[in-house]
């Protein structure tokens, strides 16, 4: 009997669907910015790498010429 009253505090089924409507409009504009969020941190992510490996380019080069140099 209490399991029933602690879910249905938390589970509403509304007889009028149109309350769905907002719900639905407000998951949709969060769904779609955590799309945009993801796409951004990915492309954000794949410029970092190239940065990171151009630089590590850069020492191993370095360090060869230091090397060679000595």
């Amino acid at each position: 009997m209490i399991q029933w009253y602690v879910l249905s505090l938390f589970l509403y089924f509304p007889e009028d669907k149109s309350e769905y409507i907002p719900a639905a409009i407000s998951f949709m504009i969060f769904f779609i910015a955590c799309i945009i969020t993801f796409r951004f941190i990915v492309i954000y992510s794949r410029k970092e790498e190239e940065k990171s490996k151009e630089l590590e380019k850069r020492i191993l080069e370095q360090k060869d010429q230091n090397g060679t140099a000595k």
